[in-house]
């Protein structure tokens, strides 16, 4: 039965992502962008140039890959009037709990009890500037319902646990915290500047979070790259 329900299951999942990003990302700086994602979506066989891969190292970034897929999104990538994309959408083409996320870089994990698709790891040394530092927030790793694809290693409440670059985390999945309007399956990650205090900071405003092209070596600041889907050269 499972095989049988495998096959459509995915093409459905992957369609409804579609239909998310055209309503929700359809217009303003990320237009172009979005056209092309669009275009994978209905068939992401097509275009193996446009997916990384897990673990991939760009030149000499200091950041590992995270997960496979397409990166559709980018840092300030504007979707509405007013808003600013805080990081990367990484978009896995699969189902919910299929795709894999792995850390980007070492440092000490944390889980909120409250989080229910999310980690953050906190970087000590930042290694573009070792004298701050910095978190790195990865989320939407549940199903529309909220049934968490977050390692079991990492349960709620998890504080300050050191994993290595490569670590699972997780699994891509489409959660929102409405069961009405889930996102498309994919990774939101983002570089969070720490409040001077030892805390980090409010991830959704892109003022709290750093351009993370010089981290995986790729151009992933929407001012600079306007319309393409980045790769690693």
């Amino acid at each position: 039965m499972l095989r049988k329900i495998l096959p459509i299951a995915i093409p459905v999942a992957i369609a409804a992502a579609g239909i998310y990003l055209y309503f929700t990302y359809g217009s303003g700086k990320s237009a172009a962008r979005t056209s092309q994602v669009l275009t994978w979506f209905r068939d992401p066989a097509s275009r193996p140039d446009l997916m990384m891969v897990s673990g991939t190292r760009c030149g000499d970034a200091p950041f590992i890959f995270p997960t496979n897929g397409l990166i559709g999104f980018i840092w300030d990538d504007s979707f509405r009037p007013g808003h600013r994309h805080s990081g990367l959408d990484i978009f896995g083409g699969t189902d919910v709990g299929v795709t894999p996320v792995t850390a980007a870089y070492p440092g000490y994990l944390t889980r909120q009890e409250d989080w229910v698709s999310t980690v953050i790891i906190r970087v000590p040394e930042d290694p573009l500037k070792p004298s701050r530092q910095i978190w790195v927030y990865y989320t939407h790793m549940a199903d529309q319902n909220g049934n968490s694809f977050v390692s079991s290693e990492f349960p709620k409440g998890t504080h300050e646990v050191y994993v290595e670059a490569g670590t699972l985390l997780g699994y891509q999945g489409n959660y929102s915290g409405d069961p009405m309007n889930p996102v498309g399956v994919h990774l939101h990650i983002s570089v969070v500047k720490d409040d001077g205090l030892g805390n980090f900071t409010n991830e959704l405003e892109i003022k709290n979070t750093y351009d993370p092209s010089p981290y995986f070596g790729m151009p992933l600041n929407a001012n600079k790259n306007t319309d393409t889907i980045p790769v690693c050269n």
